[in-house]
């Protein structure tokens, strides 16, 4: 084992009360565990996380812990919080090298639910199901499980060997697994009725990325974020590379150019260094890993030479919104017909309203980029609500569910992404459990 983890477990002062399990969405029992890990008892710890939380090997390595749990510890408020993360990943990691699960027999099954999507949502969902005894599918579009864990979070932040051990986990508790299968495309709600499954639960996540909405988006050395996260190995974008966004998806795209080849990656972000919405230490790993960052500029157009950036500033009142609060739009009030300008009275505002900003005129200069990458968030694919009646989406796309993940069509349950929008990982497992209990609550009612 290693001696930081050990070290850091024996400073918990086991609190009474402890703040860390408060802050943390899922309510991890860390402070349990760590005292079974310094008693011997890391496996008896492992089975604590687990049944907690089946990803909880994930959120110890993608968690803003600095939020969450290790921002609440009290030795935090005066000194150096315990590494919580790290303690959590180590449980876990043993746990799941030693976690051997029992399928139910067959004919001894409590119930049948289909899962759509395999992601943080859908893979929380089929374990807790499946150990409640339901016979278990997952329907995937791609050819691995994992969903935005596999396909959006890169290798260096989350190695896939750990959703592969979690697959196999799945597999040893019955689950099935079906990849490369769009429900929606292929087959459709309906047919999975049709052939005995009691429930159904949508976890599709969030896959469409969102535009700018500016001249040039369609040019073939413009990416959109998701989309190059999906397999950076194929593309080829030159050593200049300009990533349009503030997020944390922005850093993960501009790191990951830079440990694809690229040797200049910049970040353009419309607001001042304090409004970038990533959390603070992905900037900090941004900028050590050599990301360099521009402030107050706003994309208004891409041309085959790079984009054209304008200067903005901040204003006490905006007279449009801009959903994405990263750039500009090219119908802004006040822009030239063609999006390349600005004027005075072109004045923007980020999408909750707050910290309005203005084009500052005559400030439009070409960034010269090989390639442009557009990280400004991603919304819900209509293909299922498409294909079937009875499922109500919001006016964004977003499924309709209440707390128990209930769509308005009996039998379909849904939550994650695609219910509210793009959240952490933690909060999706925590919305799942709560769905996972109202669906085995309604297949047995339903099964008498």
């Amino acid at each position: 084992m290693n001696k930081h983890i050990v070290d850091d477990a024996r400073r918990c002062l086991q609190c009474k009360n402890p703040l860390c399990i408060q802050g943390c969405p899922v309510e991890t029992p860390i402070k349990d565990a760590i005292h079974l890990l310094l008693s011997d008892g890391i496996q008896q710890a492992g089975r604590l996380l687990f049944d907690n939380n089946p990803l909880s090997i994930v959120c110890s390595l993608i968690c803003p812990q600095e939020n969450q749990c290790e921002g609440h510890c009290i030795l935090g408020k005066k000194g150096v919080p315990v590494h919580i993360s790290a303690i959590e990943q180590y449980i876990s990691d043993y746990y799941l090298s030693l976690y051997k699960p029992t399928a139910p027999a067959q004919g001894q099954e409590q119930g049948k639910a289909a899962i759509i999507g395999s992601g943080p949502a859908g893979i929380t969902i089929a374990f807790y199901l499946a150990q409640k005894g339901h016979r278990v599918t997952i329907y995937d579009g791609n050819e691995r499980i994992g969903g935005i864990l596999r396909y959006g979070i890169p290798e260096f932040r989350l190695p896939k060997g750990i959703l592969d051990r979690l697959g196999h986990a799945l597999a040893g508790l019955g689950v099935k697994i079906r990849p490369n299968t769009t429900i929606g495309a292929s087959l459709n709600l309906d047919e999975l009725f049709r052939d005995g499954f009691d429930a159904v639960f949508m976890g599709t996540g969030v896959w469409r990325p969102k535009k700018l909405g500016i001249q040039g988006e369609s040019l073939g050395h413009v990416h959109f974020a998701i989309e190059y996260l999906r397999n950076p190995d194929v593309y080829n974008l030159g050593g200049r590379v300009l990533v349009v966004g503030a997020g944390n998806v922005a850093m993960d795209v501009a790191r990951t150019a830079l440990r694809h080849g690229s040797s200049e990656v910049c970040v353009a972000c419309y607001g001042e260094e304090s409004a970038v919405t990533a959390q603070p230490v992905e900037m900090e790993y941004a900028k050590i890993d050599g990301v360099r960052f521009i402030f107050n500029k706003a994309a208004l157009a891409f041309t085959e030479e790079g984009a054209l950036l304008a200067d903005t500033r901040a204003v006490a009142d905006g007279t449009r919104a801009v959903a994405d609060g990263v750039g500009a739009v090219a119908d802004g009030t006040g822009a030239v017909a063609d999006g390349t300008g600005a004027t005075a009275d072109d004045t923007r505002a980020t999408a909750d309203g707050v910290g309005a900003f203005e084009l500052v005129p005559g400030s439009q200069q070409l960034y010269p980029a090989d390639s442009i990458i557009v990280a400004i968030g991603q919304g819900p694919r209509a293909v299922i609500v498409s294909s079937t009646k009875g499922i109500e989406v919001g006016a964004s796309g977003l499924v309709v569910a209440d707390d128990s993940g209930r769509t308005t069509r009996q039998g379909v349950f849904a939550s994650g992404d695609v219910v509210t929008g793009a959240r952490t990982v933690v909060e999706a497992v925590r919305r799942s459990r709560q769905v996972a209990g109202a669906m085995d609550a309604y297949i047995r009612a339903l099964r008498g």
